[in-house]
């Protein structure tokens, strides 16, 4: 075997390995399995059980719920402050779900605010049928008819400038559902700076490709085992070494399989000449 062909064969072996290492190392978090199959106590979906799954059961983290809505009926963070002793931030923008936080969630410092790209506008929150979004259509949407929605004028802000505020410097658990203004509210938030383990987010079809985007532009994935357990949100993780070790692997793999060709076309070359 020639200099290049023995070259291009170590190369792919090396490749080869690299890829298989991060291949086994690509696997759900969490250690409960059997905890997906259950119920929720209180989440409208699975969301409940896959944070918990996730972080399995820790306690005394921090969370950051967006589009909060009630302050136990269909929440994805009332478990960990609750149970595990969580705390963090929540906002909405409806206005009568304030009190009901204010009183009954001693662990969460609530707000009320439309969340956005921007901050210190007053602007129209449309609700109806146990929705509010800023999008009215949206709202029209569900129901399959026009709808009397209420509306309400309620003061704009960043993620950014509200943990600011809230004087919060790490999260650990991000949740979002404000209904297609997901991609706004993510606009106005430093997820390099506050770098949360898991998003759950809900991914609507018309702004799933931008959400997508957003987070490939910042090194998260998505935890594509977990749509399994819930279609209606997808769920982020900062990309994982063994992750960044597939994306080049691969590449690898198929340069060292061309040098292989390209060495051992030379040796047969030079078998010719002899």
């Amino acid at each position: 075997m020639g200099a290049p062909l023995r070259l291009a064969w170590a190369a792919t072996q090396l490749a080869l390995l690299v890829v298989a290492t991060a291949a086994a190392e690509v696997k759900l978090p969490g250690n409960d399995d059997q905890l997906l199959a259950g119920e929720p106590l209180y989440s409208q979906h699975k969301e409940e059980l896959i944070v918990r799954h996730f972080f399995a059961d820790r306690r005394d983290g921090v969370y950051l719920d967006v589009g909060a809505f009630h302050w136990r009926r269909w929440s994805t963070t009332y478990y960990l402050e609750n149970h595990l002793g969580w705390t963090g931030v929540a906002v909405d923008a409806l206005p009568e779900v304030a009190e009901g936080w204010r009183r009954n969630r001693p662990g969460a410092q609530f707000f009320q605010y439309i969340v956005t790209d921007h901050s210190g506008t007053v602007e129209t929150l449309y609700a109806a049928g146990g929705l509010s979004s800023i999008v009215e259509e949206h709202l029209e949407s569900f129901a399959g008819e026009p709808l009397e929605a209420q509306r309400f004028q309620v003061h704009t802000i960043t993620l950014d400038e509200l943990l600011e505020m809230a004087r919060v410097e790490r999260i650990d658990f991000l949740s979002m559902d404000i209904e297609q203004a997901e991609p706004l509210a993510l606009a106005g938030f430093d997820i390099e700076r506050f770098r949360p383990k898991l998003v759950c987010i809900e991914a609507t079809q018309s702004i799933r490709e931008a959400i997508s985007a957003y987070f490939a532009q910042h090194g998260y994935e998505r935890i594509d085992a977990y749509l399994e357990w819930d279609s209606v949100n997808w769920y982020y993780t900062p990309r994982s070494p063994s992750g960044a070790r597939l994306d080049w692997g691969i590449p690898l793999v198929a340069a060292a399989f061309v040098l292989m060709i390209v060495g051992g076309v030379w040796a047969w070359r030079q078998q010719r000449h002899r």
